[in-house]
Parts: structure tokens; C-alpha cells; sequence
């Protein structure tokens, strides 16, 4: 029988002596158990050694979406992509705006975690356990209720800036986002300093134990579209060592934003304001590229407008283009820009548009009435453009032959970011039609087949907005022209009004082709040095209403 089963009321004072015993027998090694020795009041063992707050990590995924406006739902996608372990994290209300942001520059000074409670404290919680954490840093008054706190070091941060500073051991001046002070949602980290905090804090306290620097990463970009929601999954993204950039809708057009000198890992977009995850994808791809069109920016018409010279370098037969070598060609184009550029705000693009495909009188050994020069003839000319600053228009007259099929052989210059096409309807011939016998045409299908190639072209290769030109001076050279496709922003489709003649037959031509066009384009007008009677100079060309945004030279 057990010896407990016999003890009775003294039970206590056999208990008192057995743990005496147990004392005496454990240190028993030393000294002898006489209750006169002199224990050392420390701890037994020396305290663990410190380690970083926190070890931030690349996300899995090259890019990512979060397309949410829930500030927990933000907060915590951005922890979990970014950090692996964070044995501090810093807590805030998910209501309370200044403690929110106060959280988000401390975290961001630490190198931790922010997440917003109040909302899915299970979420939280269970956050907090994968990130391992031991500490937790409240800010303003944020309820512990819904936590399991079992060995959970609680330390409330003081109100004052400076007991921060003392406790976190951070500069204060280090606790800042650097942040565009024109986005109110999240201006409250834009200055770098600590903000007085919310009154009231959580009832448990603890102390701050000593760590090391956390572990951030590099690479990783992060494109905020502004929403306040997005304060703590921007605090969060900052501590992890991300770059983040606040901008409005496609990421093309704040290309200037980026630093294109740092290396790019991984992209997080953060908000609603990005669209899908695929155009969201490509867009901020392409932004970062750093490729700029020669008006600036990736958009070819944003406060831009274009004036070219029209023909081939290969003859002079076929326009001012050919009239002179590639140097004097391009000199040419800059001085006719040059009058335009007085006259405008805007920034004019001196352009060269090029016949790359030419109507021929004779069907050639493929049939088509159209001759096709070779794609490397016309790389002097645009590599010359390139380094002038100007844009290249490839005009193509395809005769018998399907425009889509023209354009694919000449990729390898579409490839060149400043480089769009032209489609000329007038030469585009029907299976038993020749070249002067009559004015082509061309169905929407086939138009749109080349706005798609195009668009699809720009998207893949991450280059920026391409201008589709479509020449056209009677409304029956585009058939079902209001079913054009305008919905594709990887391209600036302009409708083109070439016709010849006296200044009112040209009004009438404008007037005409602009009747029932479809949305989202612009517009082009040709001058011609010899079939026009007279040639508009450049001012008269800018009191055409509207404006045209491309003006062109034959």
C-alpha cells in the first residue's frame, strides 16, 4: 500500500518535510543540507542569447494581388508573404486610426509585424502563433480577451515618443515611411516620427527582452493603391524591408515613381484599385522596366502629340522621308516638330512614319500587289530615331494580303519600345482588285485582329503603349468601323484623315471621317507639300478643331 494511503491530518507537515528532503538530496553535491549555506538568489542558468525580432522572406509568388479594402484581411496577407518568423509583433485597433499608424511606424522601426484587432482576432491569433511570437506590443487600447496569452510577454507602449525610443531601443526618426504626402490614407507615416499615442492600453504588462536587428529582404516592391485600409499591410510590407510606392490605378502611369536601378524579386499589389491579378501582373511589370516612349511616360498620348515626316528611305518617290539620307532625315523631322512645339504645352514627338510594305503595280512572285522590303533595311533608320528621341511609325499597304500577316514579319521592329504601326486601307485589295483601280478597304475583323496582335505583343514583352494607326479619308474604306475594338490599353489607335486637297475639301474630308467614330481615339491629319492647294502651315493645322494629336508630312 502506498505511503499516502495512511497519512491523516498532518498530512501537510509530511509533505513540508519530504520537500526539504528533496531540497537537501539536490544539493546535497555541494554542501551539506544544514539550512545555513548562502544560495546565490540568480537564476540557475545564464539567459538565452538574443535573437532577431524578427526574419522576413521573399514571397512564394513572383507577383501578387491582394484585392481587398479589409484592413485585417491586408494586414495579415502582408505578413504572411512577407515574414517567416516575428518573435515581436505590434497590435492596434483596428479602428483606430492614429494607433494604427503609431503601430505602423514602430513596426516599421522594429522590423515586425503590425496587425489591426477588433475585427478577426481569430485570424490574428493565429498569425501570431505561425510567426512564433513571444512579445506582443500593443498600441492604444486594444483588448487581449480573444488571445491565448500562456507565456506571452505583454509590454503596452508608453505614450511618449521618447520612453519609446528608450524602451524599443530605436531611433525615432528611423520609425517612418517614406511616402507620397499627397495620399492622406497613409500620410501618417510620411513624416518619420513617432505620433502621440491613443489613451488607454491593455492592463497586462511585461518587459521588452533584448534582440537583435531583424533579418529584412531586398527586392521586393509593393504598389499601394492608397486606400486607408491599406495603413498596416504598408507598415507591415515597410518592416520586411519592401519597397513601397502609393500610386493610382495602372502602374504605367507613374513609371517615374520607381527607382529602376534596384532589383526586383517579387511585386505585392495591395488594393482594389489594379484590376485582376494578370493585368495587375504585366502593368507593374512594365512599369518597373523603366522604358520610357520618347514624350516620356509608357502612355503615347499623355500631355503628347506627334508630328512626322511620311515615305521611304529605300525611294524618294514615296514621300519627304526618302527626300534625304537617315541623319538629315532625322534633323528634318526635329525642326518641322519644333514649329509645332510653340504653338503647344503639350510636348511634340518628332516622328517618322516608314512604308515598310509598298502597293505594287505587278502581283510579284507571291501575288499579293505589295512589296515587302526587308525588316533589318529600316533598323539604321529607327535606331537613329532612338538616339534622336523620336517615334517610328511602320506603315503598311498590304494589297491582296491579310495586314495581320504584314505585321508578324516585321516583329523583330516592333520589338523597339518606340515603334507602332500604320494601316493604309487604301491599298488593301480584294482577291481580283489591282493597286489604282479603284479605292480598298479592309472589314473590322481584320483591323481588330491586328489591334489584338498588337496589344497582345505589348503585354508580352512588357513594352509601353504602342500607337495603331488606321489611314482613312472615306467612311467606307473601314467597314463596320464603330465595331472597332477600343478596349485594349496596351495600344492608342488614331484614326488618321489623309485626304488631299483645298483647305475646305480637307475640312470636309475631317468632318466626315470623325462623323459616328467610335470612343477612346484619337485623331491624325495629313498635310501635302504638293497635291494641297494650299499647305496649312503649322499654326493653321493647330486651329483645326479639334487639335489633331498626330500631324503627318507627304
Amino acid at each position: 500500500m502506498p505511503i499516502w494511503a495512511n497519512l491523516d491530518s498532518s498530512r501537510g507537515d509530511v509533505l513540508r518535510r519530504l520537500a526539504a528532503v528533496v531540497a537537501c538530496l539536490v544539493l546535497a553535491t555541494v554542501t551539506a543540507c544544514t539550512g545555513s549555506m548562502e544560495i546565490d538568489p540568480g537564476p540557475s542558468s545564464p539567459p538565452p542569447e538574443p535573437r532577431p525580432a524578427a526574419q522576413a522572406k521573399l514571397p512564394e509568388s513572383g507577383s501578387t494581388l491582394v484585392p481587398s479594402t479589409d484592413p485585417t484581411a491586408l494586414a495579415l496577407a502582408a505578413s504572411d508573404m512577407l515574414f517567416e518568423v516575428a518573435r515581436v509583433v505590434v497590435l492596434a485597433p483596428v479602428a483606430d486610426e492614429a494607433a494604427l499608424a503609431r503601430a505602423s511606424s514602430i513596426a516599421i522601426a522594429l522590423g515586425v509585424p503590425v496587425l489591426p484587432t477588433g475585427a478577426d482576432d481569430q485570424a490574428v491569433g493565429e498569425e501570431i502563433l505561425r510567426l512564433s511570437a513571444t512579445t506582443l506590443l500593443p498600441v492604444g487600447d486594444v483588448d487581449l480577451d480573444s488571445y491565448d496569452l500562456t507565456s506571452m510577454n505583454v509590454q503596452p507602449v508608453p505614450d511618449d515618443a521618447a520612453a519609446v525610443a528608450e524602451l524599443l531601443d530605436v531611433e525615432v526618426s528611423d520609425a517612418g515611411a517614406d511616402l507620397p504626402a499627397d495620399v492622406p490614407a497613409l500620410a501618417a507615416l510620411e513624416q518619420g516620427q513617432m505620433m502621440a499615442g491613443p489613451a488607454g492600453a491593455p492592463s497586462a504588462a511585461g518587459h521588452m527582452p533584448e534582440t537583435l536587428p531583424s533579418e529584412r529582404v531586398e527586392g521586393v516592391r509593393v504598389l499601394a493603391d492608397g486606400n486607408q485600409s491599406q495603413l498596416a499591410a504598408v507598415g507591415t510590407s515597410r518592416a520586411a524591408g519592401a519597397t513601397v510606392t502609393v500610386l493610382d490605378g495602372d502602374p504605367r502611369a507613374s513609371v517615374d515613381l520607381f527607382d529602376h536601378g534596384e532589383p526586383t524579386d517579387a511585386i505585392v499589389g495591395l488594393g482594389t484599385g489594379f484590376g485582376d491579378s494578370e493585368t495587375f501582373t504585366w502593368q507593374a511589370e512594365t512599369a518597373l522596366t523603366g522604358v520610357q516612349l520618347p514624350g516620356g511616360g509608357q502612355f503615347a498620348f499623355d500631355r503628347t502629340r506627334y508630328v512626322a515626316l511620311y515615305g521611304s528611305p529605300v525611294t524618294a518617290s514615296l514621300g519627304v522621308l526618302g527626300e534625304q539620307g537617315t541623319a538629315a532625315t532625322v534633323d528634318r523631322a526635329a525642326d518641322l516638330a519644333g514649329r509645332y512645339q510653340q504653338l503647344t504645352d503639350d510636348v511634340v514627338v518628332p516622328t517618322l512614319e516608314v512604308i515598310v510594305t509598298v502597293a505594287s503595280g505587278t502581283a510579284g512572285s507571291d501575288g499579293n500587289y505589295s512589296n515587302e522590303w526587308p525588316a533589318e533595311e529600316f533598323v539604321p533608320l529607327i535606331e537613329a530615331a532612338h538616339e534622336a528621341g523620336q517615334y517610328v511609325v511602320l506603315d503598311f499597304q498590304s494589297g491582296r494580303t491579310n495586314f495581320l500577316d504584314q505585321v508578324r514579319e516585321y516583329a523583330d521592329l516592333l520589338a523597339y519600345p518606340h515603334v507602332g504601326i500604320a494601316l493604309d486601307p487604301e491599298w488593301r485589295l480584294g482577291p481580283d482588285e489591282r493597286p489604282l483601280e479603284q479605292i480598298g478597304s479592309v472589314g473590322i475583323d481584320e483591323v481588330n485582329a491586328v489591334i489584338e496582335y498588337v496589344a497582345d505583343f505589348v503585354r508580352e514583352n512588357r513594352l509601353p503603349q504602342k500607337i495603331v494607326m488606321v489611314h482613312q479619308f472615306r467612311t467606307d474604306m473601314v467597314r463596320n468601323r464603330e465595331d472597332m475594338d477600343t478596349s485594349r490599353s496596351e495600344v492608342a489607335i488614331v484614326l488618321h484623315a489623309d485626304g488631299h486637297g483645298t483647305p475646305e475639301q480637307k475640312d470636309a474630308t475631317w468632318r466626315n471621317v470623325r462623323e459616328d467614330a467610335p470612343d477612346g481615339v484619337y485623331w491624325g491629319w495629313k498635310n501635302f507639300y504638293d497635291e494641297d492647294d494650299p499647305t496649312l502651315t503649322s499654326r493653321e493645322t493647330y486651329e483645326i478643331d479639334p487639335v489633331p494629336d498626330f500631324v503627318s508630312y507627304q
